[in-house]
């Protein structure tokens, strides 16, 4: 915590409110998030909001390459100060909401090797501590990409923690969204005196290992993820209510669909299992 204090004053800096500037500076934590991402020599790692880089060392120790990007024009600043002189360190000035993650993987190579006829999707690891108010927005964007990262630890607010890994009945949009690209599990938890400024809440480190392939079978992801929005767009009314309003298509026509998926229609949309959204899916 001195040496954080003592950086920031150096540049005249103070954490950002607006921008969900929490630091994480306790050491054994840091550290228990570079064990959980089990990183090699090999692994390229995207760095979401370093901020004054205390993770960011500890990634490059152990990583091949560590992309960083950061929105604070300031920490942007510091960063390049403080870690310029670390070869295997690429600090980009933007909004991870706004980035190509395919176009920015492939213009950082640090390989001396020529390309290939063929080249394969850059493989990497995200390993970040995420602004809570954009944890769910980071999340989609990270799994919905195209290459999707192998593996991604984030620490998030402990509640959003418990939502990725919930099971059927305690199911929601993002649950589902995350354990349809990958598998989710609570890896660490992390009291909020363990940053600076301390948050009002806990967090938790989640780390989820992302699939090759979807655990169940849809004919289009666009499709099935239409359907589990519209089913949790009114989550407290029954399903079938919720999807006709949602999907504006007869009730007749829904009901139908659900009692062919071996769904009751008068169930709610977070007591549905992964399965269950994908037969729907195909029925619709």
């Amino acid at each position: 915590m001195n040496s954080l204090s003592a950086l920031l004053k150096k540049y005249n800096l103070q954490p950002r409110k607006s921008l969900g500037q929490n630091f994480l500076v306790d050491p054994v934590h840091l550290a228990k998030i570079v064990a959980v991402a089990e990183l090699t020599p090999a692994d390229t790692v995207l760095e979401i909001g370093p901020g004054p880089g205390v993770l960011t060392r500890l990634l490059a120790e152990k990583a091949s390459q560590v992309i960083a990007v950061e929105l604070d024009p300031h920490m942007v600043n510091l960063l390049h100060n403080e870690y310029g002189h670390l070869k295997n360190l690429t600090v980009v000035e933007a909004d991870i909401l706004q980035t190509d993650l395919d176009r920015l993987l492939s213009s950082i190579k640090h390989d001396p090797q020529p390309p290939t006829p063929n080249p394969q999707p850059p493989t990497y690891k995200v390993v970040a501590n995420l602004p809570y108010y954009i944890t769910s927005a980071v999340i989609r964007h990270l799994l919905e990409s195209s290459p999707r990262p192998e593996r991604v630890v984030v620490t998030v607010q402990k509640e959003v923690a418990q939502r990725m890994v919930a099971k059927p009945g305690q199911m929601s949009l993002l649950a589902v969204s995350v354990q349809f690209y990958g598998r989710p599990s609570l890896a660490h938890h992390i009291p909020a005196g363990a940053f600076y400024p301390a948050p009002k809440v806990d967090s938790a480190v989640v780390r989820i290992d992302t699939f090759t392939q979807p655990p169940v079978a849809v004919t289009a992801a666009d499709h099935f993820f239409r359907v589990v929005k519209a089913g949790f767009g009114q989550k407290r009314k029954q399903l079938k209510n919720a999807l006709a309003a949602g999907l504006h298509r007869p009730m007749p026509e829904i009901t139908a669909a659900l009692v062919n998926a071996n769904i009751d229609p008068t169930r709610r949309a977070e007591t549905l299992s992964l399965e269950e959204w994908a037969r729907l899916a195909e029925g619709l």
